[in-house]
């Protein structure tokens, strides 16, 4: 029996620890806070999945390194700003040749390093973790529906094919069907910075506009990722499928993302604190945004979007000034 550490007990873990065991895996689950655990354990249910039942064979614990040992699989679901902080605590109980799973979506401030990468660099801090390979799992993928077994596609992504497709054999199921893709990077910063173009659209919502403006803004945002990854060597096609294009479109369009409400909220004249408290959730479109412009200025491209989303949040530009901004904009070919 295959068996796989869940490192994070938030929804998208705890959704996919489900599933993984509904499907015949061993699973254990580990949290940085066990009062979390004892209530999955108590209640076989998560606050934040109504409806969700966790079989009785999932396991929990506390402790890292009973969670790290004799694993086939580790899978990080840890928000973002904690990926690396947990990496550095996992890392002296994983076994050289790990195959590890990251379903964390973001880039890292100041180092500017996908989650993947942030994970290869505390593993490698350590003697004899040379061989472990680290695949990114993403795509447009709401932790709600795949809890209700609802159809939905997704990629494993990484430079090695065969632990690409180890993964796509573990995680693949009727329900859950899982391509292959060897651009990590760009399938990644799809995954990161389609948040920032989510809290966009969901700024137009909460101002009153429509459905052109979102249409406008999803195709749009997609150009600015697409023109930041190939400027940072990615493949152009991965932008136009599942992990791109499908990402950005579920996440602009779904009552069930965080960044959208959080927008909202901002389009109604909240602040991003504010918004965040509201949502309370993880909203990682802000913890993305720094990183973004980071990279736009890094690379010298233009993300106009990402521009007033940034110009908003930091309190320099009115909502309705910056619809205005974008609007105004020298005239070009698309």
């Amino acid at each position: 029996m295959t068996k796989i550490g869940v490192l994070g007990a938030g929804t998208w873990g705890i959704a996919l620890a489900r599933m993984l065991a509904v499907h015949g895996k061993d699973v254990t689950v580990w949290s940085a806070l066990p009062k979390e655990l004892t209530h999955l354990e108590a209640t076989h249910r998560h606050p934040n999945l109504p409806g969700m039942e966790l079989p009785d064979t999932m396991h929990y614990t506390p402790d890292l390194a009973q969670l790290c040992a004799g694993r086939d699989v580790l899978l990080f679901a840890v928000p973002s700003v904690f990926v690396r902080s947990t990496a550095k605590k996992a890392a002296p109980h994983i076994a050289d040749g790990q195959l590890i799973v990251d379903v964390a979506k973001g880039m890292e401030q100041g180092t500017l390093k996908t989650m993947s990468e942030v994970i290869e660099d505390e593993l490698s801090r350590l003697p004899g973790h040379e061989a472990c390979r680290v695949v990114a799992l993403s795509g447009p993928t709401h932790a709600e529906e795949v809890a209700r077994d609802l159809p939905t596609a997704i990629v494993a992504a990484s430079g090695d094919s065969d632990a690409a497709r180890r993964v796509q054999r573990i995680f693949n199921n009727p329900n859950f069907r899982v391509y292959t893709n060897t651009d990590r990077l760009g399938t990644e910063l799809g995954g990161a910075i389609k948040n920032v173009i989510a809290l966009s659209v969901g700024i137009a919502m909460g101002l009153g506009y429509g459905d052109n403006a979102k249409a406008a803004l999803i195709t749009r945002g997609n150009a600015e990722l697409s023109r930041l990854g190939i400027a940072m060597g990615c493949k152009p096609e991965t932008f136009a499928g599942l992990s791109g294009m499908g990402d950005l479109i579920v996440t602009c369009t779904s009552m069930h993302s965080r960044n959208l409400h959080a927008g909202m909220l901002i389009g109604h004249g909240a602040s991003a604190e504010q918004a965040k408290e509201e949502v309370g959730q993880v909203v990682e479109g802000i913890n993305a945004l720094p990183a973004a412009k980071e990279l736009e200025k890094k690379y010298k491209v233009e993300m106009p979007i990402v521009d007033v989303v940034d110009a908003i949040l930091s309190g320099k530009m009115d909502a309705r000034d910056a619809v205005d901004a974008l609007m105004g904009r020298n005239l070009k070919q698309e």
